[in-house]
């Protein structure tokens, strides 16, 4: 095995998981604020990537197309919360999980009544759809090394935003006790529309990021949401620190399960065999990651016992 190929492998992972981040990250926020069971975030993350694909071909630009993702899935996030999830803070779970995926069907026919059942393409620009050398002799996408810095970067915002801004004490703060908040004179409704039109866009923004590697399709939102829903149980519900941490986590297991679990199966079986039974085993290790880490931590890696 070439010492080069397990590191791109792991930078693959880094960036697979930078893009759970994204989509996680907002989950986490939704969840942990609003205690809002939300189905439908995987569709915000579909509607960011159809978005950016159709600004893209409008205007011919991909970073106008990456910018509208962030702002079409954000007002998307708005009128969702203001129509729809507004009415469902008071509900238990099982109505918000019925109502979020009633959304996930509408927004996927509405998807597929505008744009058709094929799918779309985003097409990197060529500055950016070319390798860069790296030390080692690494040869890596720079497309790739972008979705890795942008998400470092929003990880960063979100860090200074929750911890070191007035909105994000108040986030907090909705967090532990949103009746408090509300007597002390803060618009609990106006904060619920700006958290969840965050989650909202940056789910959408992901989606456009990853479209332009794979394709734009309804229903492409669905099963990241469930590696998100992953993400979160291992960093600790309400935890932007867990969700980055958890995201990593569960993006460098995948992948390099993937990637090294065939070859270590090749020393017992034949190709064909190891192959098959690798990448079966690859494909539960992130649930395997998950029931390891609620074994020591329940809570999670950086969530809090509840009392």
């Amino acid at each position: 095995m070439e010492f080069q190929l397990l590191i791109e492998q792991l930078l693959n992972g880094l960036q697979f998981g930078t893009m759970l981040f994204l989509m996680s990250a907002g989950l986490t926020l939704v969840f942990g604020v609003m205690g809002l069971i939300n189905l439908a975030h995987g569709s915000f993350y579909m509607i960011g990537a159809f978005g950016a694909a159709l600004l893209a071909e409008i205007t011919g630009s991909f970073f106008i197309g990456l910018i509208s993702s962030f702002i079409v899935a954000m007002f998307a996030g708005v009128i969702t919360e203001i129509l729809v999830i507004r009415k469902l803070y008071k509900k238990d779970h099982l109505d918000q999980v019925l109502a979020t995926f009633a959304l996930i069907l509408i927004f996927s026919e509405g998807i597929r009544w505008i744009f058709g059942a094929y799918p779309l393409y985003l097409n990197i620009p060529s500055e950016l759809n070319a390798s860069v050398s790296l030390p080692l002799e690494i040869i890596y996408s720079k497309y790739r090394l972008l979705i890795i810095a942008i998400g470092i970067l929003i990880a960063f915002f979100l860090y200074i935003l929750t911890s070191k801004t007035l909105l994000g004490i108040r986030i907090k703060a909705g967090q532990n006790d949103r009746e408090m908040i509300s007597v002390l004179g803060v618009n609990i409704k106006t904060l619920y529309t700006i958290v969840f039109a965050l989650g909202a866009a940056l789910a959408g923004l992901s989606g456009a990021l990853i479209g332009a590697i794979q394709s734009v399709e309804v229903g492409m939102g669905e099963p990241v949401l469930i590696l998100a829903f992953v993400v979160i149980i291992i960093g600790g519900i309400g935890s932007i620190k867990g969700a980055f941490v958890g995201a990593l986590l569960v993006g460098v297991t995948d992948t390099l399960g993937r990637f090294l679990l065939p070859e270590l199966f090749k020393l017992f079986f034949d190709n064909a065999d190891a192959n098959l039974i690798g990448s079966s085993i690859a494909s539960m290790s992130i649930y395997i990651l998950m029931a390891i880490v609620l074994i020591f931590k329940p809570s999670g890696l950086f969530g809090e016992r509840s009392a």
